[in-house]
């Protein structure tokens, strides 16, 4: 059984990766129903939290029936990260977590998120400031390096675990490559090997079916693996996975109708958690992926990401099976 600190979080736990304006309550709502073990929280600003800014603090809303759940903070500032994990502990997570990972260039090129990684000695005061300020065990997710000439995974694991972090999780990319190429596991798997590091490792990057799981999972000796965009209107791949990991079965694709019942729950969540012109305007990066496959789709696609009318919206997901039928691919 992994945990972190005391908390159990399963056999070999699948996590779901704090992802901004994707990893909002609507849509971990429908990962954790369909077998997401630990999620995160999109991530929050330290700034924007000390400050009591709207869209910060709004994104501190966490639910029951999603836990264990972390609350994940980025910033540059010691004292500012300090505060907020603070205020972030008051909203009751089980975890709270530090983004050293953020490649975006508004937030890498400040010194926070992976811009940290030009700094080693500052992210493990940073972090162990944070340590020392909450009681919640703290966790990290980071990358391998800022570019090809700096990864220190390594050296990076050994720091954050001497002042007190309870899990890593690592993206097998650099900053410099964003999204781009592939992920390289090999350095995580180095970490996760290492003698010296006993907390849990997951690896983060490209997981995109139930095959690729298990072979990386027996490839790299990963404690867990933490999934992104492949979940992103497909959130039936965690249990997915699981059952391929039991059974060495795949199991059936997600019917039409179940696909269009699960886009509905999600987007009368988003419509309740954000008010309507929000709420829409959010769930239109999920459709393409929730109905992928279906030929002839985007006439359909199109009303669903130009309207702004909630009823509509609705309305024609729910038409969506008696006009296509079964022909997914």
């Amino acid at each position: 059984m992994v945990k972190i600190s005391d908390i159990e979080i399963g056999e070999f736990p699948l996590l779901l990766a704090p992802m901004e304006d994707v990893s909002d309550p609507p849509f971990r709502a429908v990962c954790k129903q369909n077998g997401a073990d630990l999620m995160y929280t999109e991530f929050i600003s330290s700034e924007g939290l000390i400050r009591h800014a709207e869209k910060s603090v709004q994104k501190l809303d966490i639910y029951d029936y999603e836990r264990p759940i972390g609350i994940q903070i980025f910033g540059d500032k010691i004292e500012s990260m300090r505060e907020a994990a603070s205020i972030a502990e008051e909203a009751d997570p089980e975890i709270i977590d530090i983004n050293y990972g953020c490649p975006v260039k508004k937030v890498a090129c400040k010194g926070a998120g992976a811009g940290i990684l030009l700094d080693l000695p500052k992210m493990q005061e940073m972090t162990a400031e944070i340590v020392k300020r909450v009681n919640k065990p703290v966790t990290v997710k980071t990358r391998l390096g800022w570019d090809d000439s700096t990864i220190k995974i390594q050296e990076v694991a050994h720091r954050l675990q001497d002042v007190g972090i309870h899990a890593l999780s690592i993206h097998g990319r650099t900053r410099k490559q964003m999204y781009k190429g592939e992920a390289n596991w090999e350095p995580i798997a180095e970490v996760k090997n290492d003698p010296g590091i006993h907390i849990p490792i997951f690896g983060n990057g490209d997981i995109d079916s139930p095959e690729k799981a298990l072979e990386y999972r027996n490839k790299y000796g990963v404690d867990g693996i933490m999934i992104g965009r492949a979940a992103i209107g497909y959130p039936w791949i965690f249990n997915e996975i699981k059952h391929y990991m039991k059974t060495g079965e795949i199991l059936e694709a997600p019917s039409l109708d179940e696909r269009v019942r699960v886009a509905v729950q999600h987007l009368d969540f988003s419509i309740e958690w954000k008010g309507e012109k929000l709420g829409l305007f959010e769930m239109r990066r999920h459709y393409t992926n929730y109905f992928r496959g279906i030929q002839n789709f985007k006439p359909t696609r199109t009303t669903l990401v130009e309207s702004e009318s909630y009823q509509e919206v609705k309305e024609t997901l729910l038409r969506i099976p008696d006009v296509y039928g079964e022909v997914m691919v």
